[in-house]
């Protein structure tokens, strides 16, 4: 199962910014690529006549381990903006990560979405975000997302091309009224204390996003991140990274159990969903689908597309003989396939 193309009747620089990558776009295709390229190996025999497929985590609660991915700017691409996605997703019972680019104001969103995940980087005036924390905090957010992949903006042409193209009708940011965009940007001395810092500034769990490598995930760990999520920003920033599934493993490995492992990148139906939890991840995040199917069919469009892979995520646990969450193991894939153009990408 998954997410139709970006709608026919959506302008091409909206388009050009929902699917911009750096490069041709490589590293965006392997990581869809990369899932499926991980061979199932089902078991038969087993009993799935009760099927559980729960997830709680930090404060959410899923259907299924699936949890909306942070992407800016859904108001570029329908006129309710996150409050239609967050409509959508509630309706399926979906979470989400709220990024800190969005066009409406998180309290507004909130109001739709129930319990959710704060996206956030740290500019390097760190000051400067003090007062969205506090709002977040006040809205009920459950935890922050650090996204710590971006210290530059990727070469990804098409999307800046986009961007520029789009700047008429982008909308000054809501969440940070009088601070300018070009201060926003992460910093290029953002260190393993800015986890402590925003934990302890708001009280709240942090997760770090973007990290592929095992060391990396050790020394957030230790910097006191309360879950990591496997990410190379969809493909989006560095051309030719590592893929997301391939990453997965290692960091598995590395963090051995202390703190959930989650990961997005290239995820689009049932089958990647069990591929991740194989490999040892909590939950997966998903972004291009649900703008994609935002574009097509606002609220509506967002609840059918959760809708169907929720269940589509259920009928794959059945196939694999998988009743619950925990009977996933790494038994159910075999070793990947690999071709020469499949070396990293969302």
């Amino acid at each position: 199962m998954s997410a139709p193309t970006v709608a026919p009747a959506v302008d091409p620089r909206v388009a050009a910014y929902l699917d911009g990558a750096p490069g041709d776009g490589q590293t965006v295709r392997a990581n869809v690529a990369a899932w499926e390229r991980l061979p199932l190996r089902p078991r038969v025999l087993r009993d799935v006549t009760h099927v559980d497929t729960a997830l709680e985590l930090f404060g959410l609660r899923s259907p299924a381990p699936v949890i909306a991915a942070p992407w800016a700017g859904h108001g570029l691409v329908h006129p309710d903006g996150e409050i239609a996605t967050a409509r959508g997703l509630a309706a399926a019972g979906i979470p989400g990560v709220i990024s800190s680019g969005a066009s409406v104001p998180v309290a507004d969103i909130a109001a739709h979405s129930g319990p959710f995940w704060q996206q956030l980087y740290v500019p390097q005036d760190r000051s400067l975000i003090d007062g969205f924390l506090d709002r977040v905090v006040e809205a009920g957010a459950t935890a922050l997302v650090l996204t710590v992949d971006h210290p530059a903006v990727g070469n990804t042409l098409p999307f800046r091309a986009g961007l520029v193209g789009l700047a008429g009708r982008a909308r000054a940011n809501p969440n940070f009224p009088g601070v300018p965009p070009t201060a926003l940007g992460t910093a290029t001395d953002l260190g393993p204390a800015d986890i402590g810092r925003l934990a302890a500034r708001t009280g709240l769990p942090v997760v770090v996003k973007g990290v592929l490598r095992a060391d990396d995930a050790r020394t957030v760990v230790d910097a006191g991140a309360a879950a990591v999520i496997v990410s190379n920003h969809g493909g989006r920033e560095l051309a030719g990274s590592l893929t997301t599934a391939h990453a997965l493993p290692d960091v598995v490995d590395a963090v051995a159990g202390t703190v959930p492992v989650l990961v997005d990148g290239g995820v689009r139906r049932g089958e990647d969903v069990v591929r991740a939890l194989a490999l040892g991840a909590r939950a997966v995040l998903i972004g291009r689908p649900v703008a994609w199917a935002l574009a097509a069919g606002g609220a509506d469009g967002v609840r059918r597309w959760a809708t169907d892979l929720v269940e589509d995520v259920r009928r794959v646990h059945v196939l694999c003989g998988a009743p619950t969450l925990a009977s996933v193991g790494r038994d159910l894939v075999a070793a990947a396939q690999h071709s020469p153009d499949q070396q990293g990408a969302s």
